[in-house]
């Protein structure tokens, strides 16, 4: 089983993939940046783009997202909306499950503090997978530690079926 993880954002979208198998792997991370000087729905159409180029590449079947939490901008949380809504489109149409989770409730499975610091989290995946450092995007790290609560999950729902 493979799970495609995702931070979503209009200027940048932190992916992950993650091999299940007897334990988790790291396949391959990164970002999708759109520019920003771009109109904004050329933005989303590049970043279904880049989410369709990321599902035919590595064939997930599911996908954890991190949910939108708070926002003070109002223009912001509906931008970040619309482009999470794209990402989501992309991912049902190819008939992958997807979870999402909450920034709390992925530092409260990752750390077990819900209210833990990014450098927390980053410290903890960076443990998980052997990365020794490797990984300096907070976008990045957020999505591979959204697919990881997914993992989680469902390592959860397999050790109960046994």
């Amino acid at each position: 089983m493979r799970i495609l993880g995702i931070d979503c954002g209009t200027a940048i979208t932190g992916w992950s993939i993650i091999e299940v198998g007897s334990s988790p792997q790291l396949l391959d991370c990164g970002i999708i940046e759109t520019h920003k000087l771009s109109h904004e729905s050329d933005r989303l159409l590049d970043l279904g783009d880049s989410i369709g180029q990321l599902i035919d590449t590595y064939h997930p079947d599911s996908m954890a997202i991190e949910d939108i939490f708070f926002f003070k901008n109002a223009k912001t949380v509906i931008k970040v909306a619309q482009a999470r809504g794209v990402v989501m489109y992309k991912a049902a149409a190819a008939k992958m499950e997807i979870r999402s989770y909450t920034p709390l409730q992925i530092k409260q499975r990752i750390t077990g503090n819900g209210r833990a610091e990014k450098t927390q989290v980053q410290f903890v995946v960076d443990k998980i997978f052997s990365l020794n450092g490797k990984l300096k995007q907070d976008d990045t790290v957020d999505a591979v530690a959204a697919a990881y609560c997914l993992y989680l999950e469902s390592a959860g729902s397999i050790s109960k079926k046994s």
